[in-house]
């Protein structure tokens, strides 16, 4: 098998796992299972340095994700299955197919073009929202079938139609919340939800982003009005709706 350039970042990354496998009984009996829980944990905390920007904490969880990476390369090589020069090999090959104005004759495939050319790479009869991992985050996994459909032409021109489905959804789930039954309701609620997701995907906002700063915004002013309240003698957990209420509102006036 070939080998990247021994002076690689690459090559360096997997020279150090060789050595932890050759010399660190722990190490040496890690496996692709035992090694996922890890790996699902560094992509997440990548996921809040990219969400923080601070290019320092990026650094370390890319340093940390590329650990992870060159694992499973070196895992793949002691089993004789494939090295790194056969996983980037793949990953050229699949790019390569998915802009072909860039290393070919025809236009370059918009959205719905490139969900078309991954369809076809999974095989015939595989059907556009296979090959999604059920792992994916609730919120997430809603935008991503959503994403591959609208990838095929089933999709909304414009915003109107989202729009009009939210206010439907809500429609239903007062009705169904008038009628008590939890399962339906339930069941509205999921209907909601996914439709939300929807109406943020065609204004080209990410759900993911946007329910962050709801939450981060309630957060703060949430502490804020706790503050407040002891300031005041006002005990939290006893005062009426109404008495907090003022105090959220005069959080919320300071822009807060």
């Amino acid at each position: 098998m070939d080998t990247p350039a021994p002076d690689s970042a690459l090559a360096r990354a997997l020279a150090l796992v060789r050595d932890l496998r050759a010399r660190c009984p722990w190490d040496h009996t890690q496996t692709r299972a035992t090694l996922r829980p890890y790996l699902v944990e560094e992509a997440l905390e990548l996921d809040q340095a990219l969400r923080s920007d601070d290019p320092l904490a990026l650094r370390d969880e890319l340093g940390d994700l590329l650990l992870h990476l060159a694992f499973q390369i070196v895992i793949g090589e002691e089993r004789g299955e494939f090295d790194a020069e056969a996983v980037t090999r793949a990953l050229e090959q699949k790019m390569w197919r998915r802009h072909p104005k860039l290393f070919g004759d025809s236009a370059t495939p918009d959205h719905e073009g490139w969900e078309r050319v991954k369809r076809k790479e999974r095989g015939a009869g595989s059907g556009t929202l296979r090959g999604l991992p059920p792992s994916l985050p609730p919120l997430l996994m809603a935008y991503r079938l959503q994403e591959r459909a609208a990838g095929v032409g089933f999709d909304w021109p414009d915003t109107r139609g989202p729009m009009d489905k939210v206010k439907e959804e809500i429609a239903e789930l007062e009705r169904e919340t008038r009628n008590g039954k939890r399962e339906t309701v339930e069941d509205e609620v999921g209907d909601l939800l996914f439709a939300v997701v929807n109406l943020a995907r065609k204004l080209a906002i990410d759900p993911r982003t946007a329910l962050e700063r709801a939450n981060d915004k309630f957060r703060r002013r949430f502490e804020a009005v706790e503050q407040l309240a002891e300031q005041r003698g006002v005990e939290i957990g006893r005062a009426g709706l109404d008495e907090l209420d003022k105090l959220w509102d005069e959080v919320k006036a300071q822009s807060l």
